[in-house]
C-alpha cells in the first residue's frame, strides 16, 4: 500500500490519473496539488495568480491555466485546456475561493457581494457543469468542492460567506445522487479556519481568540482521501485536534399529528 505524508490513506488508485485543482496557486489548492502529484497523478493548476500557479505547476510537473472560476467562459477552457492536453480528466478539486469584504450595513457593495459569490458558489456551479461531460466520456469520475465549517454552521463574522458555502454544501447534498449512474462521485470538503489566503490577513486575531489554525496539508489529506472512497454526496469537517469525518445532518421534521 502506498499513502501520503504518512496518511495511511491507500493512494494507489491514484497514480496516472488527471486531476484539475482550482485555486491551486496556494493554501489548500496547492497543498492538494502537492500530494495528488505525490501519489502520482496528472496534476492541472487552474488560478487568477500566474506567478504563484505556475510555480506550483513546476513544482509538480504538471501544466498551469489562468482561470477565473466567476467566468462560465473560462470555467469552459480550463476544462478543455486539461482534455486536450491529457485526452479526459478524472478528478476535480473545485477550490477557489475569496472572503466578502463587507456584511450587509453600510459597508455593503454589490461588487463585492457579487465577487464572492461568483467566486464560491458559481466558480463551484461552472466548474462542475464544465467537468461532467469529460468524466461521463470516461465513464466516471470524482469532484470535491471546498465548502466550509461555515456552511455547516452559521458565521456571523461573514454572513455572506456563510450563504455562499451553504450553498455549496447544499449543491453537493442535492446532485450527487443525481450523478450516481454515471458514476462520478460528488463530495465537499468543509474545514475551520485553515492556511489560506482567505486566513492569512486574519490569522493574528483568530490565534488572539483562540482559534488554532488548521495546517493546509491536513485539509488536503482530507480530499485525496475523498479521492479514494468509494462515498458520494457527503460533507467532511476538518477541525483542530478531531478526526475528519462526514458531517451527519439530521432528518429534516416530518409532519406532526394529525387534528
Amino acid at each position: 500500500m502506498s499513502d501520503v505524508s504518512g496518511s495511511g490513506v491507500d493512494v494507489s488508485s491514484l497514480r496516472d490519473k488527471v486531476v484539475l485543482v482550482t485555486g491551486g496557486a496556494s493554501g489548500l489548492g496547492r497543498a492538494t496539488a502537492l500530494a495528488m502529484a505525490e501519489a502520482g497523478a496528472v496534476v492541472t493548476i487552474a488560478d487568477v495568480d500566474e506567478v504563484g500557479g505556475t510555480s506550483v505547476a513546476n513544482t509538480v510537473g504538471g501544466s498551469f491555466i489562468r482561470a477565473d472560476v466567476s467566468s462560465f467562459e473560462d470555467n469552459l477552457s480550463m476544462v478543455d485546456h486539461v482534455v486536450s492536453r491529457h485526452g479526459g480528466i478524472d478528478f476535480a478539486y473545485l477550490n477557489a475561493g475569496v472572503s466578502t469584504g463587507c456584511s450587509l450595513g453600510a459597508d455593503f457593495t454589490v461588487e463585492k457581494y457579487r465577487r464572492a459569490m461568483g467566486v464560491n458558489l458559481d466558480g463551484v456551479v461552472y466548474g462542475t457543469h464544465a467537468c461532467l461531460g469529460p468524466m461521463r466520456a470516461r465513464r466516471g469520475g470524482a469532484i470535491v468542492v471546498t465548502a466550509s465549517l461555515a456552511g455547516l454552521t452559521p458565521m456571523p463574522m461573514d454572513p455572506i460567506y456563510t450563504a455562499n458555502k451553504h450553498g455549496v454544501v447544499g449543491l453537493t447534498r442535492a446532485l450527487s445522487p443525481t450523478l450516481a449512474a454515471d458514476g462520478i462521485r460528488y463530495n465537499a470538503v468543509c474545514p475551520a479556519f485553515a492556511e489560506s489566503a482567505i486566513v492569512a490577513p486574519i490569522r493574528a486575531d483568530l490565534e488572539a481568540a483562540g482559534f488554532e489554525i488548521i495546517p493546509a496539508e491536513s485539509v488536503a489529506d482530507t480530499v485525496v482521501r475523498l479521492f479514494t472512497l468509494d462515498v458520494t454526496g457527503e460533507c467532511w469537517f476538518v477541525q483542530a485536534r478531531r478526526e475528519p469525518a462526514a458531517f451527519r445532518f439530521r432528518g429534516v421534521p416530518g409532519p406532526g399529528a394529525a387534528a
